[in-house]
């Protein structure tokens, strides 16, 4: 076999689509012969790509010549592969109600004993692009900052944010530094053309006086 016959040669000069699923595997695990065998194993024992997809990473961790490494690594290689197809029909979620936004970020507040905080970065359409935590700490313009919050957006090239941040006591009526960001986010979003859709506090029903279990600044006409 010549150089350029070998797999990361015709990678470079062909294209990955002209590969085979052995070589791509092979190229993944490295360590050349020794890659080469791991990868034909793999198939094997697999049957096919599709069998591969459904393996954790103690599957590949039995194959010889895989470490626990290697076997983590192509557990998160097929992973991203699922979430690629999965996502590639799937827009992302519509955010159009606070009660939407409070299902998403609810299960990262849950159980927290300090304030966190996060930008949900939307397209035109109010369809999630990226979520990002951007603080922790208190909701103050020095910790939920501008500069934090608009520099996700510009990176998705967003057309509007969310901001969402919880109240550990559960309780998510706003305080006076709540209000005080809400106001400065907004601005500094007219200024740069990425609306500020809303501000929602995320607490928990039993604690919220309204049972609802969040406070809305774009519900409550605030922004």
């Amino acid at each position: 076999m010549t150089a350029d016959d070998l797999p990361r040669a015709r990678l470079a000069r062909l294209g990955a689509r002209a590969l085979l699923d052995a070589e791509l595997l092979a190229l993944l695990i490295g360590r050349g012969g020794a890659g080469d065998r791991a990868a034909t194993e793999l198939l094997d024992a697999a049957g096919n790509l599709a069998g591969l997809a459904g393996w954790e990473i103690a599957d590949f961790a039995r194959v010889p010549g895989l470490g626990p490494a290697k076997a983590a690594e192509l557990s998160a290689a097929l992973e991203l592969a699922r979430r690629v197809r999965e996502r590639a029909h799937d827009p992302g979620e519509r955010l159009d109600a606070p009660a939407k936004v409070w299902s998403r970020v609810e299960p990262l507040a849950s159980g927290l004993a300090v304030e966190k905080c996060w930008v949900l970065s939307l397209n035109r359409r109010n369809r999630l692009l990226a979520l990002h935590e951007v603080s922790s700490g208190t909701a103050t313009s020095s910790l939920l900052h501008p500069r934090e919050v608009f520099r996700q957006a510009l990176r998705h090239a967003a057309a509007a944010v969310i901001v969402a941040h919880n109240h550990p006591s559960g309780d998510p009526a706003p305080s006076h530094a709540d209000r005080a960001v809400t106001r400065q986010l907004a601005e500094a979003g007219r200024v740069i053309g990425v609306e500020l859709m809303d501000h929602v506090i995320v607490g928990r029903p039993e604690a919220d006086p309204t049972s609802k279990g969040w406070f809305s600044f774009g519900e409550a006409g605030l922004i």
